[in-house]
């Protein structure tokens, strides 16, 4: 059976068929589904009702119909359901169609958009249930639901007249986890779900709005495809919650900085929904709806569900609504109480009752659909438009002007003031005591072309294309790139036979990536650096952090080796639609004896775990070469291996190759879920690393050589070490407050209470020391870099400023702030940790710490890894006090009794996605004999 014909299958629940066909003279209300109204005190559905119910809806309401989009981490079917007039729901394939040639462009002319812009439909997105425990989302999915397909009001006539609403369950785990969680107290006013066991998405938890250009999880991969391969909305609403204190919701437009790939459309598409969502709520006399600068969120970043698709030419919304079943109260906040620009109608503090932000939401919801239903040939003309610029803009010079190519002229405008002032002062020296005031910095005539000259000169301009060479160190790495491109709806070219570019020779199997189509946004997002703004509210003070990261470019951060081509590029190129997932070609396999493996190849650690659990014989050179004996035992995997991994196996020897082992790993983990730890356990699995998931009262039990060889610390388990008697509290992250939360014991189930506890330096960290001292490996990432003071390594904080008393202090964040962002290290690839590394990599660093070395450090066994030994690191993103990194180091070795600790200050596995870092984590993670 395939998923999509799950839509109307319960795996889930026990409940009779329901006939495809029935259509019954009356609709079921969710109070005759669920026994009480959708907002209702202390009661929330799960996904099991959910389903069950909008199966239900579907037989009894021609206007609505239900597809499954595909399968969660879970197993569970991810459903959406499609509403629209009955008329349109039968012609659904042709709206759907001109949906699709209106967003990719090509090859529509611009009277054929506005012809097809009269025919179409507006197609709106709204999704709910994406962070599970925002538990609004998915219930005002179903209200908004019930609202549409039994509404007989003039205006629902007209939206499902005007439009087709897609409205995707984004989250199905999730909300049956929280639900079931919520309701499982027999006292209902007991309930919470504030302290659910584990992650809300089986690996990666809140962070499954984070994943939408790798699209690394089955659910984003599902929301992706239906986005930007099948549907197309022109508008897409994602749910969140909360709100501000002192208010009920933010709503959009959002505030600066707007990422420059986007088109100027989506900034003043977000304005007019925006608005049109303000102005319901002020007509309804709904107050505490606030935007811009009410809160953090911004149109900067890429990756979220919300803000991906500003990168493919769409209207993504968000809102951050208040309200819980359990009930609540709005507090009095005075700042909340005037009335701005940015809050035009203050709520009054006081109690708050879930239901009303179900109404809320069913407001927005229908604002949204007022404004494209009443400019529905606009918005699909619109999405045409902006395709059609990038098209074209992809196919000529063209420039992005980003923020230090304009403070490179405004420098030079700076310089050349300064010049003329001192030479007019010395002609006159009563001169401009007043100073130049604005006009200085303006330029006109022959000066302002030889400025706008500066910055869009030639070697500035973006790029037109990009080569991914298929003779590259690691090219089945580089192919999981396109295919997180594919996922994303990039179309790729595939080289059908060798050619060249700009003198350079690139064999067959090579990919061209245009940025001549209609998401070339997203293009030029994934491979070109991001240069983040300074954001500051006022000078010299502590910097404005951004939503999420400054800079991600995935293309750097997965180590792949790529050519910007800024002229036309023809050749013998095979386009390649997004839906046509391309795959490493077979690799080759000697004839010998002995193989060789290059340790180049991220996937290389598949084979050699795949062979070591085959009790094979696996050796390793100290360059990183993988050596393989040929056995009957081993010849299948090798075979199998060059086929599904693309990976060629060449003939060689076994000299001067040590034996290695499989490692018995321990992955830390709490409760209620770390999701470094979720995204780490996913990454053990995909490259089928043996592991077991270990939580801190095991680890305080002790005895873990017994268990162990490795153990795996990811940012936010080991707590900072504490003096005196602090050191008795200090302890990892954990309990309530995380996602999850630990909360009394006796209220935990009993299965779920061997993960309660945190790491912490009285009872934890004398286990871990023992465990290294016996000859154990333990590998910290981040802020679990901890252990090095706790094991009094000789090693301390790089990034500090020595006061006037001698004292050394920790830069503060008007100094020194790097948010989210690729800077670039050296590394010693002869380390064993470094193999099969080349000399630099990019690392994903978020305010991460850097070490110094002690003079004496590599006497007593410390081995730096990589370091920074360059003052200008930052090469996506945004790094205020750069200049402070040089000369600190990002990682290192150290020997501790007859063990070793790994110390890793940047995100080495962030989010799955620094491919280009995994093997600092995985060549820990193969033993030797």
């Amino acid at each position: 059976m395939s998923w999509r014909s799950l839509a109307f299958a319960l795996p889930f629940t026990a409940v009779a068929a329901l006939p495809l066909a029935a259509q019954q003279p009356r609709l079921t209300s969710p109070e005759q589904f669920f026994g009480h109204q959708i907002g209702a005190d202390y009661v929330l559905p799960n996904y099991s009702k959910f389903h069950e119910y909008w199966i239900r809806l579907a037989n009894e309401s021609d206007r609505m119909e239900l597809d499954t989009i595909g399968l969660t981490a879970e197993g569970r079917p991810q459903i959406m359901a499609i509403v629209s007039s009955p008329e349109n729901l039968r012609n659904k394939e042709r709206y759907r169609q001109i949906a699709e040639r209106l967003a990719r462009a090509e090859g529509v002319t611009a009277e054929q958009a506005r012809q097809l812009a009269r025919e179409g439909k507006g197609i709106v997105w709204i999704d709910g249930g994406l962070h599970a425990t925002e538990v609004l989302g998915a219930q005002q999915l179903i209200e908004t639901n019930w609202q549409l397909v039994s509404g007989q009001d003039d205006e629902t006539k007209r939206f499902l007249d005007d439009l087709i609403i897609v409205m995707v369950h984004a989250n199905p785990d999730g909300m049956e986890l929280v639900s079931d969680w919520y309701m499982r107290n027999p006292d209902p006013r007991r309930r919470t779900y504030n302290n659910i066991p584990r992650l809300y998405q089986k690996y990666i938890g809140h962070d499954n709005n984070r994943d939408f250009y790798l699209a690394a999880q089955p659910e984003s991969e599902n929301l992706n495809r239906v986005l930007y391969t099948e549907w197309y909305p022109q508008v897409m609403y994602n749910h969140h919650q909360t709100g501000p204190a002192g208010t009920v919701m933010f709503a959009p437009p959002f505030r600066d900085p707007m990422n420059f790939n986007i088109h100027p459309l989506i900034k003043t598409g977000l304005d007019v929904v925006g608005g049109a969502m303000h102005n319901r709520f002020v007509l309804e006399e709904k107050g505490g709806v606030v935007m811009r600068s009410g809160a953090g969120y911004s149109t900067w970043w890429n990756g979220g569900l919300r803000t991906t698709v500003y990168f493919h030419n769409m209207i993504g919304l968000l809102t951050e609504t208040i309200g819980t079943p359990s009930g609540m109260e709005i507090p009095f906040i005075a700042s909340r109480q005037i009335a701005s620009a940015d809050l035009p109608l203050p709520v009054q503090p006081g109690p708050w009752k879930f239901r009303s932000s179900v109404e809320y939401s069913v407001t927005a919801n229908k604002a949204v659909l007022d404004v494209v239903s009443r400019n529905r040939e606009h918005f699909l003309f619109n999405i045409w438009k902006m395709g059609n610029d990038r098209i074209e803009q992809g196919n000529r010079d063209s420039w992005t002007i980003w923020p230090k190519r304009n403070a490179a002229v405004a420098a030079r405008i700076d310089a050349e003031n300064r010049q003329r002032r001192s030479q007019q002062q010395a002609d006159n020296p009563m001169a401009f005591l007043g100073g130049f005031g604005n006009a200085a910095q303006q330029r006109t005539g022959e000066a302002a072309q030889q400025m706008m000259a500066a910055m869009k000169s030639p070697e500035n301009r973006d790029p037109r294309a990009y080569i991914i060479p298929a003779n590259q160190r690691d090219f089945p790495t580089a192919v999981r790139f396109i295919v997180a491109l594919q996922k994303a709806g990039i179309d790729v070219h595939r080289a059908t036979a060798a050619f060249s570019h700009g003198g350079k020779q690139y064999p067959a199997g090579s990919y061209v990536v245009k940025v001549g189509q209609a998401f070339g946004a997203h293009v030029l997002d994934m491979f070109e650096a991001q240069d983040h703004p300074n954001d500051f509210r006022v000078p010299g003070g502590p910097p404005t952090p951004p939503y999420d990261n400054a800079g991600w470019t995935l293309a750097m951060q997965m180590g792949v080796v790529y050519d910007r081509v800024l002229d036309n590029l023809t050749g013998p190129f095979e386009k390649i639609a997004p839906t046509n997932r391309v795959r490493p070609a077979a690799g080759t396999v000697a004839s010998a004896n002995v193989w060789h493996l290059s340790g180049a190849h991220n996937d290389a650690f598949i084979v050699v775990n795949r062979l070591l659990k085959a009790n094979q014989m696996v050796l390793r050179k100290p360059d990183g070469t993988w050596v393989i004996p040929a056995t009957a035992g081993s010849r299948p995997i090798v075979q199998r291996a060059a086929t599904e991994l693309g990976l060629s196996f060449t003939s060689g020897n076994n000299t001067g190759a040590t034996a290695v082992r499989p490692m018995r790993i321990g992955l830390w983990d709490r409760f209620g879920g770390s999701m470094p730890s979720g995204w780490t356990r996913w990454l053990l699995e995909q490259y089928e690393f043996p592991f077991t998931v270990v939580y801190p009262q095991e680890l305080d039990a002790g005895n873990l050589n017994a268990k162990y060889d490795a153990l795996l610390f990811v940012d936010g388990a080991i707590p900072a070490y504490r003096s005196g008697p602090a050191a008795a509290g200090a302890q990892g992250q954990g309990g309530p407050g995380q996602q999850g939360g630990a909360g009394a014991a006796d209220a935990i189930p009993a299965e779920f209470r061997g993960w309660l506890g945190n790491v912490t330096q009285d009872r934890t960290v004398p286990q871990l020391k023992q465990f290294a001292e016996n000859g154990g490996t333990i590998i910290t990432i981040g802020s679990s870099t901890n252990i090095a003071q706790h094991f009094g390594l000789p090693m301390s904080n790089h990034l500090v400023e020595r006061m006037p008393t001698g004292e050394e202090r920790e830069l503060g964040s008007e100094k020194f702030y790097v948010p989210g962002s690729l800077l670039e290290v050296a590394v010693d690839s002869t380390t064993a940790a470094g193999r099969g590394m080349t000399s630099r990599a990019i690392v994903m660093y978020d305010n991460s710490p850097v070490f110094r070395l002690a003079p004496d450090a590599q006497a007593k066994g410390v081995t730096p890894i990589a370091w920074f030994d360059t003052p200008n690191a930052l090469r996506s993103g945004w790094a205020w006090g750069e200049t402070y990194l040089e000369g600190g180091v990002a990682a290192a070795d150290a020997r501790v009794g007859r063990g070793m600790v790994r110390l890793i200050g940047p995100e080495a596995l962030f989010r799955a996605q620094p491919h280009g870092t995994f093997k600092l984590v995985f060549n820990g993670l193969i033993g030797t004999r």
